[in-house]
C-alpha cells in the first residue's frame, strides 16, 4: 500500500500529528520534497517534538524513515535535529533512517542568498516574499541549473572538491553584487567535512530500497511538507515554496517514479491558517484574529512567526482537495472551536460583484471578497471525545457541512494534539 499524507491548504494543517498517528500501520515513512523551511509538531507519550527534515515516523522505533531525492538538505540542521532527538532517547541508526544519494545539499551560501534577497525586497519595496530564510528557493534554483551538490557526493569528496571552486566563483558573482563579502572555498569544504561526515552512514540509493520494500509488500507512507496552495505550480505563486507539494509527485520525489499511489489522505484544519505573505481571502483581523490564533496556538513550528488566521475556506479547500487527489480527509484542530457559540464558514467568494466557487488565479485573489455563512457552535469541551457518538450534534453537523461543501468524506477528526486524541468517523 502506497499512501500519501498531504496538505490541502496553505500548510501547517497538522500533517505531522496525523503521520505520527497513522504510521502505526506503515513500515516506511518517506519525505519527498522541501527542506527545513517548515516544521511538523508531534506530541505523544515521549514528549513534544518539532521535526523539520526528519519524517514524523522517526518517533516509532519499528518504522524506517527515508529522505527522498526530491528534498533539499541543510547538513548542519539535519545533524542538529538528529542529535536533539537522540538526546531525547530516540533511536536513529542506518537501519531506521535512509537518505537518498540523489537529494540536494542546501549550502550556506544558499541561506545567505535567501536572506540577502528578502532584506533587499523589504528595503526596496516593503513587500518581501515571506521566505523562511532557509535557502530553499536558491538551492532549488541551483538544482535546476545543474550547479548543486548531492548527498551521494559526500561519499567521494575528492570529486566534489574539484567542482567546488568553480561553483563558489559563480555564486560569488551574486553575493558580492549584493555588497557582501565573497564566500570562501575552504569554508565550504569545512561545512562538508564537519556536517557531511556524520551523515555518510545514512546515504544510500533509496529508490532501490523502496522498490524492494514495495515488492515485499511493505506499506509505505509519503509525508508532504506544506500544502497545495504552497505548490510551485498550483499554489499562490510567488508566495509559495519552490518544490512540488502535490501528492502525485510523491513517488517521483521519493525515488520510485515507476510506482503509483493507492491512496491520498488530505489534511485540513477546521478553520484556516496561513503563515507568510500572499493573498488570503478569508483572513480575520484584530481581536477576532487574536482569539482564534491564541486558541489554536498558531505560530510557525519552523519560524515561530504568528500565523494569519480565518474561518474555514471552502473555496480554497475544494481546490486543494482536487490538486491533491484526496480520497479522504483528516480534519484537525476541531477542538480549537470549542468556545464558539457561532462559527463562520467561507462558502464562496465575490469578484466584481459576481459569485465565484472556483479558486482563481493568484493575481485576482486580492480582489475577492469572502462570503460567510454562520452555523451554530457547540460551545463545550470535546477533547475527551473518543467516538463519533460522543461528539455534540453541532460538531457533527459542522463536520457534515464541510464534507458537503468540499465534496470529500472526512474520515478522521482530531480533538487534541496528543497521539490518541483522534476520532475515526467511519
Amino acid at each position: 500500500m502506497l499512501t500519501s499524507i498531504c496538505g490541502i491548504n496553505w500548510g501547517d494543517e497538522g500533517k505531522g500529528r496525523m503521520v505520527d498517528l497513522l504510521s502505526r500501520d506503515f513500515d516506511i515513512v518517506c519525505r519527498y520534497q522541501g527542506g527545513n523551511n517548515a516544521g511538523h509538531t508531534v506530541i505523544n507519550e515521549r514528549g513534544r517534538f518539532i521535526l523539520n527534515l526528519l519524517p514524523s515516523g522517526i518517533l516509532r522505533e519499528d518504522v524506517v524513515n527515508v529522505l527522498g531525492c526530491g528534498m533539499v538538505i541543510d547538513l548542519k540542521h539535519l545533524c542538529g535535529e538528529i542529535e536533539k532527538l537522540r538526546s531525547a532517547g530516540i533511536k536513529i541508526t542506518p537501519d531506521n533512517l535512509k537518505i537518498s544519494d540523489k537529494a540536494v545539499i542546501t549550502m550556506p551560501y544558499n541561506v545567505l542568498q535567501d536572506v540577502m534577497e528578502e532584506d533587499r525586497l523589504t528595503k526596496a519595496t516593503g513587500k518581501p516574499y515571506g521566505s523562511t530564510r532557509r535557502g530553499i528557493a536558491p538551492v532549488y534554483a541551483d538544482k535546476y541549473m545543474k550547479k548543486a551538490f548531492r548527498m551521494g557526493e559526500l561519499l567521494n569528496t575528492e570529486l566534489m572538491f574539484r567542482r567546488l571552486p568553480d561553483i563558489v566563483a559563480w555564486k560569488n558573482l551574486t553575493v558580492t553584487a549584493y555588497g557582501y563579502d565573497p564566500v570562501g572555498v575552504e569554508d565550504m569544504k569545512d561545512y562538508f567535512r564537519t556536517y557531511g561526515e556524520p551523515l555518510k552512514e545514512f546515504i544510500t540509493d533509496t529508490g532501490v530500497f523502496l522498490n524492494e520494500a514495495h515488492a515485499a509488500g511493505r506499506n509505505i507512507m509519503f509525508e508532504a511538507q506544506l500544502g497545495a496552495l504552497r505548490d510551485i505550480d498550483y499554489g499562490i505563486v510567488p508566495y509559495t515554496s519552490s518544490s512540488s507539494t502535490i501528492a502525485a509527485y510523491a513517488p517521483i520525489g521519493a525515488g520510485v517514479p515507476n510506482l503509483k499511489l493507492d491512496k491520498s489522505i488530505g489534511i485540513m484544519k477546521a478553520y484556516s491558517s496561513c503563515v507568510g505573505e500572499g493573498p488570503f481571502a478569508c483572513e480575520y483581523f484584530g481581536e477576532q484574529a487574536e482569539r482564534l490564533r491564541e486558541a489554536g496556538g498558531e505560530y510557525g513550528a519552523a519560524t515561530g512567526r504568528p500565523r494569519r488566521v480565518g474561518p474555514f475556506d471552502a473555496v480554497a479547500s475544494r481546490y486543494g482537495i482536487r490538486c491533491q487527489g484526496a480520497d479522504e480527509i483528516a480534519l484537525t484542530k476541531l477542538d480549537v472551536l470549542d468556545g464558539y457559540e457561532e462559527i463562520e464558514i467561507c462558502t464562496h467568494y465575490e469578484l466584481n460583484g459576481k459569485r465565484i466557487d472556483e479558486f482563481p488565479f493568484t493575481d485576482v485573489l486580492d480582489y475577492c471578497k469572502p462570503v460567510f455563512e454562520k452555523v451554530k457552535g457547540w460551545n463545550c469541551d470535546i477533547t475527551g471525545c473518543k467516538k463519533p457518538e460522543e461528539l455534540p450534534q453541532e460538531a457533527v453537523d459542522y463536520i457534515r457541512l464541510l464534507e458537503k461543501l468540499c465534496g470529500c468524506r472526512i474520515r478522521y477528526v482530531s480533538v487534541g494534539a496528543e497521539r490518541d486524541a483522534c476520532i475515526k468517523m467511519y
